[in-house]
C-alpha cells in the first residue's frame, strides 16, 4: 500500500491505553513511552471513536474507582491518527492528520485519576463492518478457560513442530478482513504467515513455545464482551516463545483475540 492510517501513542510519566471503536489497540509504559502502528482493521467508515485511559496498567480491563488528583506538571498525552507515507511517521509534519488528542495537565490541576478522555472523529475510508463489532456476547466462566486452554495448548505444539494449518483455520476470518484492509488478497496474507512462522522455526525459535499454563492465563473481555483477550498476569500474549539465556535473542509472541460462535472459538483479531 502507498499510503496507511497509523496511530501513534505518546505519553510522559504515566502509563496510557489507546483504544479505537471500544478496542484497545497499543499500551505504553508504566512512566510513558511511544507506539506507532496502522489501524485499518479496527477503523470502520463514518463514525470513529478514539479513546485513552491514563494513569493505570490492567491486565483485566477493570479500573480502580476514579479519585480527584492533584497534577505536578509532569504528565503528557498524545494521539495521532494520521495517513502516512510507507515508512512515515504520524509525528512527521508532512504526515496528512486526521485526528489529534493531547492531554497536559498543569501544575496543581484538578483531574480525575485515571484520567479517560475520548474523542470522535469522521474518517474518508471504505471499510465494511468488521465482524468483531457484531459479535455474540461472550459468557466467562471456567468452560471458556477450559476451552481456551485448550485451543493454546494445542497451537502450542503445533508450532513447536511448525504446523500452521490449525493456526490459519482459527483465523481464516481474521485472515479475509485483514488482507481486505490492507488491499492484499486472502492467500497472500496466509502465506505470509507460513513464511514467517517457517523462518522462525528454522531459525529454532519455535521449539521453546510454552503451552500456557491454567494458573497463567487471563481472559480480558473486550468490544462490550463480544471478545476476549488470552494474556498472562503480566499483560503479555499467552501463547509467546520463552525467554532464553541470550536476552538479546528474538521472541515471538501471538497476541489473540478470541470470539466466540456458537460454542466455536475463533481468532478475529
Amino acid at each position: 500500500m502507498d499510503r496507511l492510517m497509523m496511530l501513534r501513542v505518546w505519553s510522559r510519566g504515566c502509563p496510557v491505553e489507546a483504544a479505537l471503536n471500544g478496542l484497545p489497540v497499543a499500551r505504553t509504559g508504566q512512566d510513558g513511552g511511544a507506539v506507532t502502528l496502522p489501524v485499518h482493521e479496527y477503523l470502520v467508515s463514518g463514525r470513529n471513536r478514539l479513546s485513552f485511559v491514563a494513569g493505570v496498567q490492567s491486565v483485566s480491563g477493570e479500573l480502580p474507582p476514579v479519585l480527584p488528583r492533584r497534577s505536578r506538571g509532569d504528565l503528557s498525552v498524545q494521539l495521532t491518527l494520521a495517513l502516512c507515507h510507507a515508512g512515515q511517521s504520524p509525528a512527521d509534519p508532512n504526515a496528512r492528520v486526521l485526528a489529534q488528542m493531547a492531554w497536559s495537565p498543569g501544575v496543581n490541576e484538578k483531574h480525575e485519576w485515571p484520567f479517560e478522555f475520548f474523542k470522535d472523529v469522521e474518517l474518508p475510508v471504505n471499510f465494511p463492518r468488521w465482524r468483531w463489532l457484531d459479535a455474540p456476547v461472550i459468557q466467562t466462566g471456567p468452560a471458556l478457560t477450559r476451552q481456551v486452554l485448550e485451543l493454546l495448548q494445542s497451537l502450542a505444539v503445533d508450532f513447536q513442530t511448525g504446523l500452521a494449518d490449525n493456526f490459519l483455520q482459527l483465523a481464516r476470518l481474521r485472515s479475509e478482513e485483514l488482507a481486505h484492509a490492507y488491499q492484499s488478497t486472502t492467500a497472500a496474507w496466509n502465506q505470509g504467515v507460513r513464511d514467517h512462522l517457517q523462518q522462525c522455526f528454522e531459525a529454532g525459535l519455535l521449539a521453546t513455545v510454552e503451552p500456557p499454563e491454567p494458573d497463567a492465563l487471563v481472559l480480558r473481555p473486550l468490544a462490550g464482551g463480544r471478545l476476549v483477550e488470552v494474556l498472562t498476569p503480566k499483560g503479555e500474549p499467552a501463547l509467546k516463545t520463552a525467554p532464553g539465556s541470550d536476552p538479546l535473542k528474538t521472541r515471538v509472541a501471538w497476541p489473540l483475540r478470541l470470539a466466540q460462535v456458537e460454542g466455536n472459538l475463533y481468532i478475529l483479531r
